[in-house]
């Protein structure tokens, strides 16, 4: 991902080796990283077993939340594309044991679509 591709916040593929290594200590056991998308700071990790989110926080980024979300606990989700007078994509995603949603929102130009496909092919499947 370039710098400026970061920067207005478009999320991209990342290098899987280096997610692998990064990310080792919070995998189970034959819990295999498949995809991962950046979003400036936060990530969307897919494993075979389950969606983590990725959550920096503060100016530096040293304190970082890990939310992992089993496939089956997921009930449903939305997207919601941004329109002509607004500048953020919104995807939610509802937890069967929760009535708020897991809401992250996107740059105008992010591709909210290909985040989308890749969810519903691992909670389809």
């Amino acid at each position: 991902m370039g710098f400026f591709d970061g920067l207005l916040g478009n999320a991209s593929q990342v290098n899987l080796n280096e997610i692998q290594k990064e990310f080792a200590p919070l995998l189970a056991p034959n819990e295999q990283i498949e995809r991962a998308y950046k979003l400036i700071r936060d990530m969307f990790i897919f494993t075979n077993k389950r969606l983590i989110i990725v959550d920096k926080q503060g100016l530096t980024g040293r304190k970082v939340e890990y939310h992992s979300v089993p496939y089956k606990s997921i009930s449903h989700y939305s997207i919601e594309t941004a329109g002509h007078f607004d500048m953020e994509a919104e995807l939610k995603i509802y937890i069967s044991s929760s009535t708020v949603p897991i809401q992250k929102n996107f740059n105008k130009s992010t591709n909210i679509y290909e985040v989308q496909s890749v969810l519903s092919y691992y909670i389809l499947n």
